[in-house]
C-alpha cells in the first residue's frame, strides 16, 4: 500500500474547498475516519458504496480496511484527488462520476454491498429514504452506516411519544435496526457545519407478513402530515382506513405519534384486509 499525503495537503494541492452549493463539509481527522469504517464489521474483500467521498477522507479508510469501494462523486473537482486514491489501492476504487440521486448501486455492483458514506447533508435524507423504501425486502445491502446532521440521526432512531418520532423513524425501524453508533462535534469538519452531527447504523430485520412498504407510507403521510390531529380527522382521506383503525382496537382520537412501530404495523395490516 502506497503512503498517503495529510488530507489537508490532498486539499491544498488539488485545490479544494467544500461547496455550500454541494452541502460538502469534509472530515478530515483520520483516526475518526478509521473508526467510522469499523462501523460496518469486517470490510476486506467486502463492496462497499459510498456516495459524495469528497477529496476521500472516508474513502481511504475504507480501502485501507481491505473494501472494494465503488464512489459516486458529482463534484468533478475532486475527482483528481480520488484518482490518486485509485493509483494507491489498485483494483479497490471504481469512480462514477454523477449525481447518486439517479445511481442504482445494486444494479452497478450486482452482488450485496454496504453502504457508508458522509453524505451531503442537502441530498442525505432523500438518499437514506430511497434505500430503506424498496418493496423488496431484504435489500441488496447488508448494512447502512451514514454520516447525518444529529437533528435527522435522532428522528431516525426516536421512539413514539417523543418530539423526534415521525415516518422518518417508522421507515427505519420497521423491518430494520436503526442506532446511532457515534456523536460527531462539529468541529471536526473543514468548514465547521452549524450543527452537531452523528454516524448512524441500520442493519436489514425480517419485514413483518401482511404488510406492503407503500400501504404502510401512505398511511404515515397521512398522519403525520396533520401530526397535531386525531387520526379520525387526518386518515380519514385513507379509503377505509378507520376502519382498520376499528379492527385493531385503535382509538381514533390518537395522535399519530402515540402510536408505537407495532401498532403502525399492524394497523397497515389491517387495512390490507379489509380493502
Amino acid at each position: 500500500m502506497t503512503s498517503l499525503p495529510p488530507l489537508r495537503e490532498v486539499i491544498a494541492l488539488h485545490g479544494l474547498s467544500a461547496s455550500k452549493a454541494l452541502g460538502q463539509n469534509f472530515l478530515l481527522d483520520e483516526q475518526l475516519l478509521d473508526r467510522i469504517a469499523t462501523i460496518p464489521g469486517k470490510l476486506k474483500g467486502q463492496h462497499v458504496y459510498e456516495v459524495g467521498p469528497g477529496p476521500g477522507g472516508l474513502t481511504r479508510a475504507l480501502l485501507r480496511a481491505g473494501a472494494k469501494v465503488t464512489a459516486v462523486e458529482r463534484d468533478r473537482r475532486c475527482l483528481p484527488a480520488l484518482e490518486d486514491l485509485s493509483n494507491a489501492f489498485p483494483g479497490q476504487l471504481r469512480l462514477i462520476e454523477g449525481d447518486a440521486m439517479k445511481v442504482d448501486p445494486a444494479k452497478e455492483i450486482g452482488e450485496p454491498f454496504h453502504i457508508a458514506s458522509n453524505l451531503p447533508y442537502n441530498v442525505g435524507t432523500a438518499l437514506a429514504v430511497g434505500w430503506l423504501s424498496g418493496e423488496t425486502w431484504p435489500p441488496a445491502w447488508t448494512t447502512v452506516t451514514l454520516m447525518f446532521q444529529r437533528e435527522v440521526a435522532d428522528r431516525i432512531v426516536a421512539k413514539a411519544g417523543t418530539d423526534a418520532y415521525g415516518r422518518l423513524a417508522i421507515l427505519a425501524q420497521w423491518r430494520s435496526e436503526a442506532r446511532i453508533a457515534m456523536p460527531v462535534h462539529r468541529s471536526a469538519f473543514t468548514p465547521p457545519p452549524k450543527v452537531m452531527s452523528a454516524v448512524i447504523h441500520i442493519v436489514p430485520a425480517v419485514q413483518p407478513e401482511g404488510v406492503r412498504m407503500a400501504t404502510l407510507e401512505g398511511l404515515t403521510a397521512a398522519a403525520f402530515g396533520q401530526r397535531r390531529k386525531m387520526l379520525r380527522q387526518s386518515l380519514k382521506a385513507i379509503p377505509m382506513a378507520l376502519d382498520a383503525l376499528d379492527q385493531v382496537g385503535i382509538s381514533a382520537e390518537r395522535r399519530p405519534e402515540t402510536l408505537d412501530i407495532p401498532e403502525w404495523v399492524e394497523l397497515a395490516k389491517a387495512l390490507e384486509t379489509v380493502r
